[in-house]
């Protein structure tokens, strides 16, 4: 299996691959991006290079950061029993909104916010509803002669280089209020993002698929020790290759974009709470770990760090309809 990460070691950044209990870093000026141009093929041969002769270091003894620094970030909802049970807790409405079914929906979040596996996750200023989300992302490589746009779903599938796991951190009283105006989610979603503990290549999976392409694959959560949800990947709506195929449609995806599944069913807290018909389980605090774990990619973990006390609400100024601007207004 190989399994592409970055880690802290010694006051510095390396990239490279985790085989068994140890890291091997790639030649200087080579980053896991630069795997991502170069393709997956080209990785797999440098992986076999690399293992082979670079100075092994104990995994023990590094800090694992999130495996790439990602272009873009997409991240779709995919699973039905996921929207159902959210759409019941927002409005107490049952059953999914017939436009879910006619294509994938997915909204782009924040890439300059990700974190990595072990760090800590602080409550964004003004929520008191934090939660997680559990997600398996595709991460796109270069596929040469592709310009990546306008893909069918079989050339989407060779544009994905591997998997990683994916924890779209929430504050869900933020978001509620952003999406009344129709338009979001913005601060309530683009604080944190936790991608990690490593990308395994796609090859790794394509005995896996089944027959119309989905991975099934166990996902799971637990909140401090305590299991909260698990499903199967393979209840998405669309396998992978067809999201990937959706957001190149008159656009374009590139290597280093990052396209999220979106939060399996039982796999946050607020699909739980709606299912439930109350507040339980109650949102997420200050020191609670929240444990998320793919089969065939791995683990991530991170513990709920402070509230940032701040007042960062701006109200709207009331402002008149004027169609003319005053003579005061315009200086004359």
């Amino acid at each position: 299996m190989v399994k592409i990460a970055r880690w802290n070691d010694d006051g510095g950044t390396q990239s490279g691959f985790v085989d068994g209990h140890n890291c091997y870093a790639l030649p200087a000026g080579r980053t896991v991006n630069s795997l991502l141009e170069a393709g997956l093929a080209e990785a797999l041969a440098l992986a076999g290079k690399t293992i082979g002769s670079a100075a092994p270091v104990p995994l023990a003894d590094v800090q694992l950061i999130a495996p790439l620094a990602p272009a873009t970030i997409r991240d779709f909802v995919a699973f039905e029993e996921h929207v159902e049970g959210v759409r019941k807790s927002i409005d107490g409405v049952a059953g999914v909104v017939p436009e879910w079914y006619e294509a994938p929906t997915f909204y782009f979040t924040n890439p300059h916010t990700v974190t990595g596996t072990g760090e800590v996750v602080g409550i964004p200023a003004g929520c008191d509803d934090l939660d997680f989300e559990t997600e398996v992302a595709a991460v796109v490589g270069r596929v040469p002669g592709s310009d990546g746009g306008n893909l069918t779903a079989e050339k989407a599938h060779q544009h994905i280089f591997g998997y990683t796991v994916l924890n779209d951190w929430s504050a869900r009283d933020l978001q509620r209020r952003e999406m009344k105006v129709s338009l979001g989610p913005c601060k309530g979603k683009d604080f944190a993002n936790t991608l990690g503990p490593w990308i395994v290549t796609a090859d790794e999976f394509e005995d896996l698929h089944d027959a119309e392409g989905f991975l099934p694959i166990s996902m799971a959560v637990e909140v401090n020790g305590e299991a909260i949800g698990q499903d199967l990947l393979s209840n998405m709506g669309w396998p992978f290759a067809e999201l990937v195929a959706y957001a190149s449609q008159d656009s374009l995806v590139k290597p280093g974009d990052v396209l999220g599944s979106g939060t399996c069913g039982r796999g946050c807290l607020a699909e739980l709470r709606g299912r439930n018909g109350s507040k339980t389980p109650p949102p997420l605090k200050t020191g609670d770990v929240v444990r998320m774990t793919v089969e065939g990619i791995g683990t991530i973990e991170n513990t709920v760090g402070p509230r940032r006390e701040a007042a960062t609400r701006v109200p709207a100024r009331t402002r008149p309809r004027n169609r003319v601007a005053s003579a005061a207004a315009s200086g004359a």
